[in-house]
């Protein structure tokens, strides 16, 4: 029996037994709004990357609860026959408001804010956080790699260090961050990521010689083929590849050694061969401090493997999924928050502003309403930009933001978020937010911190 397409599942227990006593005491059927965010940003980094709302948006689409996951529950007992009732009906029929894909995000940002009835709203907070928190913690790490790159390519190809759909994710996210391409075939089919790879160690072993491995990858790829030079011995190696391959050959790579040290050894080998156009790529662990290492060195391409699937020490983003704002039993709406030392959150509906100076952020700007609605709009921030988009309306995402095309559009707006950093943004050590989060009552207009 294959796999069930939906996602119903992907979700923690007690999602569904506070949905069983809500059904019970009345409350499911409230209106509420849910706040997705980052109380501070992981592993000191100075700025996050929002990444995985593409993906979201189809899993929400599959959130249905068939025949095979209505059977579970009901034999495990999970929750009694009047919730699988409701559960065999549920559909999100709700909105959704976020961050576009791509967009940076610092502390409290509103990254995702989902209004909905109780019911249908509190059993996406594990899917929703499962999504956001992978793929934004790889997209912070392939951002802060990017920088470091300049304008050289960086390729993703970790897929074996993370789970198997992990991988593919992954490779979404490290590419809409300024990753060039994935080793990923999956990940090309599925998001229209470019794919690249040729060949390993083991193809070198297997052959009798490394100049048997060379010919032939050479006869089956051309000579614009990236040679492994560095299998047995790395100036061996090039002057091999040279050899079999000609002046005019693409590139070679190189997976090991003291990679400064080496790199500026086998560009002026490769010169000396008469190989001046032929690129060097590294990979070998590399991380986003490696790469700035690198920036001196006659390096043409990066490859980056556990470091960007594991976002670099940090894996998660930390994102968390409170209720802010319900309709009390009059009808009307009260802004409600967690208080608990260090892990408090801040109530309301809230509209998001990146103001900015000649262009530059200068501040993250939210602005809290008690009430439903948030009254100020773009109109009323002239030197900020709006942050939030409409991702879904009565339930139906919005097909603009999915597939192919979502992935590309992501791509193109962090690039154009990107260019708002301030400079100090772009420095790799830990440190405070770039910018700082500054919130302010929907009737005010007073700032405050």
């Amino acid at each position: 029996m294959g796999e069930s397409p939906s996602t119903a599942l992907h979700t923690d227990r007690y999602e569904l037994t506070m949905l069983d006593a809500a059904l019970r005491d009345g409350t499911a059927e409230r209106r509420c709004v849910f706040e997705l965010f980052g109380r501070r940003l992981s592993g000191g980094r100075r700025f996050g990357v929002v990444a995985g709302t593409g993906r979201l948006l189809g899993l929400i689409r599959d959130f249905r609860f068939g025949h095979e996951e209505l059977r579970w529950l009901r034999d495990e007992k999970v929750v009694d026959a009047a919730t699988l009732d409701y559960l065999e009906e549920y559909r999100f029929t709700g909105s959704i408001t976020g961050y576009r894909e791509g967009e940076l995000y610092f502390p409290g940002s509103p990254i995702l804010t989902v209004e909905g009835t109780f019911a249908e709203a509190v059993v996406l907070e594990t899917l929703a956080l499962s999504v956001l928190n992978h793929d934004s913690a790889v997209a912070t790490a392939a951002a802060r790699m990017s920088v470091a790159a300049g304008d050289r390519p960086l390729a993703e190809m970790g897929s074996r260090r993370a789970g198997e759909a992990s991988a593919i994710a992954a490779a979404r996210a490290a590419y809409i961050a300024g990753f060039a391409a994935t080793s990923n075939l999956e990940a090309g089919r599925r998001w229209g990521i470019p794919t690249m790879g040729t060949a390993a160690h083991a193809w070198t072993l297997l052959h009798d010689t490394e100049e048997k491995a060379f010919r032939s990858q050479v006869e089956a790829l051309g000579t614009g083929t990236t040679l492994l030079v560095d299998t047995y011995d790395t100036r061996a190696g090039v002057e091999t590849a040279i050899r079999v391959a000609g002046t005019g050959l693409g590139g070679v790579r190189i997976d090991s050694g003291d990679l400064p040290i080496v790199a500026g050894e086998v560009r002026a080998q490769l010169d000396e061969l008469g190989a001046t156009q032929t690129r060097i790529t590294v990979t070998s662990d590399l991380d986003e401090y490696a790469i700035a290492a690198l920036a001196a060195s006659p390096v043409d391409s990066y490859g980056v493997g556990t470091s960007v699937v594991t976002g670099s020490g940090t894996p998660t983003a930390g994102m968390v999924y409170k209720l802010v704002a319900r309709q009390d039993d009059a009808g009307g709406w009260v802004g409600v928050a967690k208080a608990s030392a260090e892990k408090g959150s801040k109530g309301g509906r809230k509209a998001a502003f990146r103001t900015l100076d000649r262009g530059t952020a200068t501040s993250e700007l939210i602005v809290v309403s008690d009430g439903f609605e948030a009254v100020d709009t773009a109109a009323s921030h002239p030197d900020a930009r709006a942050l939030q988009v409409l991702l879904v309306t009565d339930g139906e995402p919005d097909a603009a933001f999915e597939g192919p095309a979502g992935v590309q559009a992501a791509r193109e707006h962090h690039a154009y978020a990107r260019e708002e950093l301030p400079v100090r943004a772009l420095a790799l050590s830990k440190s405070d937010p770039a910018i700082p989060t500054v919130y302010r009552e929907a009737d005010e207009r007073s700032a405050g911190q």
